[in-house]
């Protein structure tokens, strides 16, 4: 189903779905978990891929943009990302010492953010939580 989502989004913009962003997008899509785009070109590559950095760093933003991939954290001045189709929200915190991160939901700060929202007349359609500090280990 991303298959599609990604490629109807690609038609309204007038681009079409290349073998080297299909196998990107499967790639994302064969693991749940947080990477980098150079990871990502790792994985590739140790799949025999020949895909270079520049697809990845180009298709990523499309990523975003279609609404299947998100970036959720931003470790060192360089972003992560997970795809975020057929996953619930959740925010995230990362310990600044060993770099654990925690995925977890709340749904009081789900309606806290919807009431916030209506407070202000502005119609939120996403939201980003890190939570920087340090794990149990490193305290």
């Amino acid at each position: 189903m991303y298959n599609t989502i990604f490629k109807e989004f690609l038609q309204k913009k007038g681009l079409k779905l290349t073998r080297e962003r299909e196998a990107i997008l499967k790639e994302i899509f064969s693991f749940h978990g947080h990477f980098d785009p150079e990871e990502l070109h790792i994985r590739l590559r140790k799949k025999g891929s020949s895909i270079s950095k520049a697809s990845i760093y180009r298709t990523v933003p499309l990523l975003i943009e279609s609404g299947l991939l998100e970036e959720v954290i931003k470790v060192d001045k360089h972003a992560h990302y997970e795809h975020t189709y057929g996953h619930n929200h959740h925010d995230h915190m990362i310990c600044i010492t060993c770099g654990r991160v925690v995925e977890f939901h709340s749904q009081e700060l789900e309606e806290l953010q919807k009431r916030l929202c209506k407070d202000y007349g502005f119609r939120g359609i996403s939201h980003t939580l890190e939570i920087r500090g340090y794990c149990r280990k490193c305290r």
